[in-house]
């Protein structure tokens, strides 16, 4: 592998990890872009979608090089994100070695920081009790809405322990919040259950994907905004479609 691969090899990394962070499509391949260029490709081509990433770079010598890497799946790491930004500007800079930017996308991998479960569980519950009180809710609600919270934490976890497939996942965890919010109304904890429910469904909305979507759109990403425009209203069916489905199972009782 000489030198050129091995750039090219370290940059496909770097926009990996961004895209697998959350990163917008139309920054990543900018930056795959102007690193490129700062090292003398005479032209790059980047083509990006939330799915794949298709390189090729056109050096002086007359030759080309593509990679093709396959991303299985995303999420919203702002903090890490914000660290590869970084390196991208330092790579630009200093011109490192692609061994150095190994280095540094290791050493940012290492220093991410994880979350313990019970922290995300909590956090879940506060947060859905936070919602039911701005919602109108009162004390009474917000307490149920903690505990469906955790509940509805729980089913996210096994399911992701089981099947891990995001849309069913939110299937499961809308079923659950409603299925316990009706029991909770039944059991005489509340005296209405629309406060509770939506506390809790906020937390399932996809609120980040589909601002990248608008985003990648109103850049010209048309193929990666339509994409993630699908992918966010296909979550919001499963969770629209986790309410009925609890509601058909109860025949709407306390509705």
């Amino acid at each position: 592998m000489n030198a050129t691969e091995q750039l090219l090899d370290c940059v496909m990394d770097l926009g990996q990890q961004m895209l697998v962070c959350g990163g917008e499509v139309h920054w990543i391949e900018e930056s795959l872009c102007t690193i490129l260029r700062t090292y003398g490709a005479t032209q790059t081509d980047v083509f990006i979608i939330t799915s794949s990433m298709v390189v090729t770079v056109h050096t002086a010598d007359g030759n080309s090089y593509t990679q093709t890497r396959r991303i299985s799946e995303t999420a919203s790491d702002f903090e890490k994100l914000h660290a590869l930004n970084d390196c991208s500007r330092w790579i630009c800079k200093d011109h490192p070695a692609p061994e150095a930017i190994r280095v540094k996308l290791h050493s940012i991998t290492a220093q991410t920081k994880h979350y313990p479960l019970w922290l995300d569980f909590c956090c879940y519950g506060i947060i859905a009790g936070a919602f039911t009180l701005f919602f109108g809710g009162g004390f009474p609600e917000a307490g149920v809405s903690l505990i469906v919270g955790l509940l509805m934490r729980t089913s996210i976890w096994l399911c992701d322990r089981t099947i891990s497939n995001k849309i069913f996942t939110k299937f499961v965890a809308s079923l659950v919040a409603t299925l316990v919010s009706l029991l909770a109304l039944h059991l005489g904890f509340v005296s209405g259950v629309d406060k509770v429910m939506i506390g809790n469904i906020m937390t399932l909305i996809p609120g980040i994907g589909l601002t990248n979507a608008l985003r990648d759109l109103f850049v010209g990403d048309s193929i990666a905004g339509l994409l993630r425009t699908i992918e966010a209203c296909i979550t919001a069916l499963a969770i629209a479609g986790g309410f009925f489905a609890a509601v058909f199972i109860t025949g709407g009782a306390g509705l």
